[in-house]
This record gives structure tokens, sequence and C-alpha cells, in this order.
């Protein structure tokens, strides 16, 4: 019993420390930086794009529903993206 106990602990403290935490929202696109592959919305929240989602495919004004981590730096990276009618 208390070996279980333990480990269980020892998997939520790892799952914990790696900062990450899933989220999701929907907003309008303020702005596109190409050069450093981010969309702002109108919100103000900044998230930057992984290499896999094209940044070119988006456009200021743009209605779009985000799934993001949060790194422990307090980056929001988006793990997907989807535009909104």
């Amino acid at each position: 019993m208390k070996r279980s106990v333990i480990i269980a602990a020892v998997i939520v403290a790892v799952a914990s420390s790696t900062g990450a935490l899933a989220q999701g929202l929907t907003g309008t696109i303020k702005s596109v930086d190409r050069k450093a592959d981010t969309i702002t919305l109108m919100s103000g929240k900044v998230l930057k794009l992984p290499e896999q989602i094209e940044v070119e495919r988006f456009r200021a004004g743009e209605k779009v529903k985000v799934h993001y981590f949060t790194s422990k730096t307090g980056r929001a990276t988006v793990s997907s993206i989807h535009t909104q009618m």
C-alpha cells in the first residue's frame, strides 16, 4: 500500500513538472507575424505556431479555434488551430 502511494506521488510530480497545461480558446486574429511564426488574437494573446503549421494560412480578421499549451516560461504554443465560420 505504502509503495503504491509513493509511486502515485512520483507520477503526479513528474506529470506536473512539465509545466505544460493544454488549453483551448476561440478568438479573432488581430495580427500575423510571419518572421516570428506567431499570431496575436484580439484579446492580446500571442500564440507561437510550430513548424508543421504554416503561418501563411492565416489572415487578420479570421476567427479561429485554438488548442495550445503553455510552457514553464509562459510561451503559448499551438497544438491545433482551425478557422471558424
